[in-house]
């Protein structure tokens, strides 16, 4: 039943999840971000040279998921499930495995293309074998919100398992969603975020063919340069990012660490172009201001954002435009960093890891730089951090995360230091 009487409860983040393409846990996630290593790197598929893929390199997943899941979980669950599993319950073992009632434990993981791996590979089961071969758990294992499930079943979470679908905001939106149901007093505690399995020779072929791919197939490790005036397009990750949100009260009455607060959020949509954003970033600024005025901040109290900067050539300048129109004078004092330069975007989890990343940053007091950046685009007129992790500054510190996605979708998210 929902608690109506706590409408304003702060939400803290007591645990964290990642499994993506730079390592198998958050923290090795994180070391590896902080040395700037790049997860790129080129497939080794069959199927790259049968379909003669265009491009041929992505950032896959860094553990196999065989090496952390018992094989009945990796067969009873698409690539995105799994990485939802394994990222949940690294989070959850993070918050110290709390006692909670199921009814008072939520689960918001979004993801924006789902099971693409068991939708294909079953159709090609059914034209090759016959009806009676496809397997019989197909489309829980298909559907975009069968993650979602699993992690809920997995923890006998009862409070709701919920997944937005909106293309590479979806991880960011289910922070957001979960947000709002501790606030509102559906649940005490939520696990949110977001997962992605999108490396299939379909969907490279598809963004190729959009044009929306770096094909710096020489050079994988360089093919992720947000900023940089050499950037021709983003390069394809997969992986997940899970945290446990819990009501501040819950957090200190059951004695958790807490590594930050999740005290804001902001949605707009362009309603713009199906695939393009605003180039004066208008709907993406609206999103930043919401979020940052949500968490009852001003534009100056922001000292960090992790950009959605995916590496194309036009997205980087609308979101710069959209920085700019959000914070105006302030823009000058706040430390950028694209941390999609080392892992690729993860579409659907994008915003979710990133969130951890930034959730990371505020702990640890500690900018992560942005790689591949060799000469700054001069539209891009930011603070961007490079060469090596910045220190944050000293006291209370507020932090952005912005995530993006196909149909005009923006999320931001505003993170403030515990």
């Amino acid at each position: 039943m929902t608690d109506t009487t706590q409408t304003s409860r702060r939400v803290v983040v007591t645990g964290l999840g990642a499994t993506t393409p730079v390592g198998g846990t958050a923290p090795q996630t994180w070391e590896a971000i902080t040395a700037g290593r790049s997860g790129i790197e080129t497939l080794t598929q069959d199927w790259v040279a049968e379909h003669q893929l265009p491009v041929t390199f992505a950032g896959s997943i860094h553990t196999d998921p065989l090496e952390v899941l018992k094989k009945v979980e990796v067969r009873r669950n698409d690539p995105s499930g799994q990485y939802a599993l394994i990222a949940a319950r690294e989070a959850w073992a993070d918050a110290d495995a709390p006692e909670v009632e199921p009814e008072r434990l939520g689960v918001a993981i979004g993801s924006g293309i789902g099971g693409v791996h068991t939708l294909l590979s079953q159709w090609d089961v059914l034209k090759e074998k016959g009806p009676r071969r496809v397997f019989p758990l197909t489309v829980p294992m298909l559907m975009p919100n069968g993650p979602a499930a699993a992690v809920s079943l997995d923890l006998s979470a009862r409070a709701g398992a919920h997944c937005p679908v909106s293309a590479c905001a979806s991880g960011a939106e289910g922070m957001g969603l979960a947000l709002s149901m501790i606030r509102n007093g559906r649940a005490d505690m939520v696990v949110a975020g977001g997962t992605e399995a999108a490396i299939h020779p379909v969907c490279i072929a598809a963004f190729a063919a959009m044009t929306a791919l770096s094909d710096r197939n020489d050079d994988p490790q360089a093919a992720s340069r947000p900023y940089d005036v050499g950037r021709d397009g983003f390069v394809m990750g997969e992986g997940a990012g899970v945290m446990v949100l819990e009501s501040e009260e819950h957090a200190k009455a059951r004695g958790a660490k807490i590594y930050a607060y999740l005290d804001g959020v902001g949605m707009s949509s362009d309603a713009y172009h199906i695939t393009a954003g605003e180039p004066d970033g208008a709907g993406a600024a609206r999103a930043m201001e919401e979020a940052v005025a949500d968490a009852g901040l001003s534009t100056g109290d922001i000292a960090h954002i992790n950009a959605h900067a995916t590496s194309t050539p036009v997205g980087d300048v609308a979101e710069t435009r959209a920085i700019h129109r959000a914070f105006g004078g302030h823009t000058s004092d706040i430390a950028v960093t694209a941390t999609k330069s080392m892992t690729g975007h993860l579409l659907g989890a994008a915003g979710a890891l990133e969130a951890v990343l930034t959730v990371l940053t505020l702990h640890h007091r500690q900018i992560p730089a942005t790689i591949n950046l060799d000469e700054q685009d001069p539209e891009i007129d930011l603070d961007v951090v490079t060469g090596g992790s910045r220190a944050l500054p000293d006291g209370q510190v507020a932090a952005l995360n912005n995530a993006f996605g196909f149909g005009g979708v923006n999320v931001a998210l505003t993170f403030t230091s515990a």
